[in-house]
C-alpha cells in the first residue's frame, strides 16, 4: 500500500483564493482592507523568513502589511509599548509577534499586551485558555495546529473516538493541536521526550501528528497500518546537490512510512502552506470581527 499524499500547498492556494475574493468582495462594499502587523525581535533566520514569507501572503490576497522590526537589545517595556501601538491603529486588525523571541524576554508579557480581537496567531494566554476549557470558545487558534486539523478534516468525516498522538508538546504546536483534537472528540495522548516506549504508542494512532523537531525520528515499525500522519517538523539536512546546500525534510521518514500508512503530509508542501493560509483567514476574520 502507498499512502495518499496531502497536497497541502494545492488546499493552501485554494483557501488563499477565496481569502482574494472575500478580501475582494469587502472592497466593493465600500469596506476597510484588512490589514497584519508582524512584530520581528532580534535577528533569527528562520524568522526572518517566516516575516518575509507572510508579508508576502498577504500582499498576494490584498490583505495589507506592514513589518515592525525591533533589535534583540531592544527593552522589553518598549517591544510591549510597541505593541499597544498598534492596538490603537486603526488599519491594523491582526498583529502577529513572531516566536520564538530571543532570550531574555517575558514572552507571555508581550503576548498578553495584544488586543485579543487582533490576536491572529492565537497565542495571547486568554485565548489559549479558552481553548483548554469546556465551554469555551477563542476569538482564534494558532496558526499551524488550525492548519494541521483543517488537513485532517479533508481526511476523515469526523474525528469522533479516532485515536490521535500528537508528537510533541510545544506550546506553539504540540499543546495547542492536542487541544484541537481533544474539542474534536478524539482520544488523544501526548508524547515526549520522557515517554516510554514511543514506537509503542504511536502504533496505536489512527492520526499520528510528529512536531517533536527530531529529524526522520518517526520509522515504518512506527506507524500504524492505513493511519494518517501529519508531519509539522521542518529539519535541515545537508545535500551538496542542492543549490543551498541542503534540503527540508520532516520529523517523519517520508520514503519508508508512505509504504504504510493512508495517508502522509510531506515536507516541504505540507502543513508549511496550511499555517500561512490560516494566518490570512484568521486576520480577515478579525477585520469582519471589527466590523469595520
Amino acid at each position: 500500500m502507498t499512502a495518499k499524499i496531502i497536497d497541502g500547498a494545492a488546499i493552501a492556494e485554494k483557501i488563499r483564493s477565496e481569502i482574494a475574493a472575500d478580501v475582494k468582495k469587502r472592497l466593493d462594499a465600500g469596506l476597510i482592507v484588512p490589514g497584519l502587523a508582524t512584530v520581528l525581535v532580534g535577528e533569527n533566520p528562520a524568522s526572518q523568513a517566516y516575516v518575509r514569507s507572510k508579508r508576502k501572503a498577504c500582499e498576494e490576497v490584498g490583505i495589507y502589511s506592514i513589518g515592525l522590526e525591533l533589535p534583540a537589545t531592544t527593552p522589553q517595556a518598549e517591544v510591549e509599548a510597541q505593541v499597544r501601538k498598534l492596538n490603537e491603529d486603526p488599519k491594523i486588525h491582526g498583529i502577529l509577534v513572531q516566536l520564538p523571541l530571543p532570550s531574555g524576554f517575558d514572552e507571555e508579557k508581550i503576548l498578553s499586551a495584544i488586543d485579543l480581537r487582533k490576536d491572529v496567531d492565537g497565542f495571547h494566554p486568554i485565548n489559549i485558555g479558552r481553548l483548554a476549557q469546556k465551554g469555551r470558545d477563542p476569538l482564534f487558534t494558532p496558526a499551524t495546529p488550525t492548519g494541521v486539523m483543517y488537513l485532517l478534516n479533508q481526511q476523515f468525516p469526523s474525528l469522533e473516538g479516532l485515536n490521535a498522538v500528537v508528537l510533541g508538546r510545544s506550546n506553539i504546536v504540540g499543546m495547542p493541536t492536542a487541544l484541537l483534537l481533544l474539542r474534536a472528540n478524539a482520544t488523544v495522548t501526548i508524547c515526549h521526550s520522557k515517554t516510554k516506549d514511543l514506537p509503542g504508542f504511536c502504533r496505536q494512532a489512527d492520526i499520528l501528528v510528529a512536531a517533536i523537531g527530531r529529524t526522520e525520528m518517526v520509522k515504518k515499525d512506527w506507524v500504524k497500518p492505513g493511519a494518517v500522519v501529519i508531519d509539522v517538523g521542518i529539519n535541515r539536512v545537508e545535500d551538496p546537490s542542492k543549490p543551498r546546500g541542503y534540503r527540508l525534510v520532516g520529523d517523519v521518514a517520508f520514503n519508508e512510512v508512505k509504504e504504510i500508512a493512508g495517508a502522509i503530509s510531506p515536507v516541504p508542501g505540507g502543513v508549511g502552506p496550511m499555517t500561512i493560509a490560516m494566518l490570512l483567514k484568521n486576520t480577515l476574520k478579525a477585520a469582519i470581527l471589527a466590523g469595520l
